[in-house]
């Protein structure tokens, strides 16, 4: 397993998100993605490089392992409804938040398949 990148979110997003996974019962996405709150380095919005994944940013990633390429707006679980979202607390969107363009990171999919993620562009 690689290690995992070094991560940078915003206040507002890890405030947020934080308050939303204690809201939700326990599920293996909502773990991983608290565990990534808490080693993320954390600075107020307006300090949030541009190339960093935030929430409600368009990002390109692709799939390593099938070299797929996709395209998706980061939103909220309530906001995954319109086309061409992902929502955070799928595995692929957990596993994208506050990665810089050009990191890559192994993120379990299901069980115990791992899967190569990397971010090829951002558009805020």
């Amino acid at each position: 397993m690689l290690a995992k990148p070094e991560l940078t979110v915003s206040s507002d997003d890890y405030a947020r998100l934080y308050s939303l996974l204690e809201s939700m019962p326990d599920s293996e996405t909502a773990d991983q993605l608290m565990d990534e709150l808490e080693r993320a380095v954390v600075v107020e919005k307006q300090e949030l490089p541009p190339n960093v994944v935030a929430m409600h940013s368009k990002v390109t990633f692709t799939v390593v392992s099938t070299n797929r390429t996709f395209t998706y707006k980061l939103v909220y679980p309530h906001e995954a409804t319109e086309e061409n979202t992902l929502s955070v607390l799928t595995p692929v969107g957990s596993a994208l938040l506050g990665l810089s363009v050009g990191q890559e990171i192994e993120w379990p999919l299901s069980g115990k398949k791992m899967s190569l993620v990397r971010l090829d562009s951002i558009e805020s």
